[in-house]
């Protein structure tokens, strides 16, 4: 027996090595380009968990290689260049447009899956939501509509607001694209009888001042259209709000954690959890030409009760009725 069982530990000795180096061949390669992974919300931290959910456990069959832009999207052209030259099995891009477009630039073949961009198609990624072409699919954040809620929403707790302040980023996204989001601002704008003016912003540096510009402009309200420069800022953002009394509205329950006013949208962890759905199914053979993009479907209301006695308000009993989660 004793001479049986030496036998068989020296067995598994030879052949555990090669055990090893066929699950390692076997192992799936995820390239993943993010923002900012610190301050990404937990968000990252979802995508893994779904991905061990489907069975993949990373260095057993699965390694991902991360590129960090640590809050400077200029910096993603050189990253993108860096994942693709590790010829990943797919490459996911959290960053919005100009993450996207950098890993387009970066490569044709790959299969990319984006998580996070406003409209694909407008914003050219996709030839279509149902059949986006090439090598690129993903996940949209913003549902037609999202825009005309974020002003009703707006209207109903500030019911007295004359001015309301819009503050983008015009970078991420093409010219056409900007023009198309920003005509959606003054129809819905219309429609609900607001009037609205635009602040731009492109980095950290230029928040406060443009937070300046509203309180002269005499602004009583504030509708953010969120890129991950501004995700990034959350807690930074919230406390400009607060700091010049402005009543704002976003598109994460995260700004309301830091201390914003309201959210309306989907759930950007569930978001980055169907993301790594799309990459077990590219990885199973799946082509992204033939993967309709995704827009989000459910959409959650949060509200900032603290925050909303601070500025003086009171929020409606039916908002509060329909709320998804209340904040005290």
């Amino acid at each position: 027996m004793r001479r049986r069982e030496l036998l068989g530990l020296a067995t598994g000795m030879v052949v555990l090595p090669s055990l090893m180096a066929a699950q390692s061949a076997k192992a799936a390669r995820v390239g993943f380009l993010s923002t900012n992974l610190s301050a990404d919300g937990g968000r990252t931290g979802a995508f893994r968990q779904r991905l061990q959910e489907l069975g993949y456990v990373e260095e057993h069959n699965l390694i991902i290689e991360y590129r960090d832009a640590e809050g400077k999207p200029e910096r993603f052209p050189v990253l993108a260049a860096e994942l693709a030259g590790l010829k990943p099995d797919v490459m996911v891009t959290a960053g919005g447009t100009a993450a996207v477009r950098a890993a387009k630039q970066a490569t044709t073949t790959l299969p990319i899956v984006f998580v996070g961009v406003g409209d694909p198609v407008q914003e050219g990624l996709v030839a279509s939501l149902a059949r986006p072409g090439g090598n690129v699919t993903g996940l949209s954040l913003v549902a037609p509509e999202s825009i005309s809620k974020w002003l009703e929403l707006l209207k109903q707790v500030v019911p007295g607001a004359n001015l309301v302040a819009v503050l983008y980023n015009p970078d991420p996204m093409p010219e056409s694209a900007r023009t198309a989001r920003l005509q959606e601002v003054e129809l819905s704008a219309r429609a609900l009888g607001l009037r609205f003016q635009l602040f731009e912003a492109r980095g950290p540096e230029e928040f406060e001042p443009a937070f300046s510009e509203m309180s002269n402009s005499g602004a009583g309200a504030l509708l953010i259209l969120s890129t991950p420069v501004f995700q990034i800022a959350q807690q930074r953002l919230a406390d400009l709000a607060a700091k010049y009394r402005l009543p704002a509205v976003y598109q994460f329950r995260e700004f309301v954690e830091a201390g914003g006013l309201m959210s309306y949208g989907p759930d950007s962890r569930e978001l980055f959890r169907r993301a790594a759905e799309y990459v077990d199914k590219i990885l199973k053979g799946a082509i992204p030409a033939e993967l309709p993009v995704e827009q989000p479907t459910r959409f959650h209301l949060v509200l900032n009760l603290k925050t909303a006695k601070a500025l003086g308000l009171t929020m409606p009993p039916s908002l509060l009725a329909r709320a998804d989660e209340v904040m005290e």
